[in-house]
């Protein structure tokens, strides 16, 4: 050895310890790149009934991010309809309340929402 390089055991241990750090991290990362309202959704009883490009019971996230599109009282229209629950926007199929989620949960998930149109 010339003293330049590495013994090849020290390169492979380093090389499975990168592998092993980032194997680590790689969920982290992804989880960091998900937006808040959509984490909030992801974990709450909405995606029982809701999916984000297809309808379930209720109708499909990006269908209501279109329907609402350009409307001044979007926001405050759907934080309403989640907090206290809702019906005949989208039919006769009652949309039940979501006493779970906070305020600032629902603000976060309504703006996520509207960001799918």
């Amino acid at each position: 050895m010339d003293g330049r390089s590495l013994p090849r055991e020290a390169t492979s241990t380093t090389a499975l310890i990168l592998a092993s750090f980032f194997a680590v991290l790689a969920p982290h990362s992804v989880r960091a790149a998900t937006p808040p309202g959509e984490q909030i959704f992801e974990s709450s009883d909405c995606a029982t009934c809701h999916a984000i490009d297809h309808k379930v019971v209720g109708p499909a996230l990006q269908d209501i991010a279109k329907k609402f599109a350009g409307q001044n009282d979007a926001a405050p229209t759907l934080a309403d309809a989640i907090k206290n629950g809702h019906v005949g926007t989208w039919g006769q199929i009652p949309m039940p309340p979501d006493p779970t989620l906070t305020d600032a949960q629902i603000q976060q998930v309504v703006a996520w929402i509207l960001t799918l149109k």
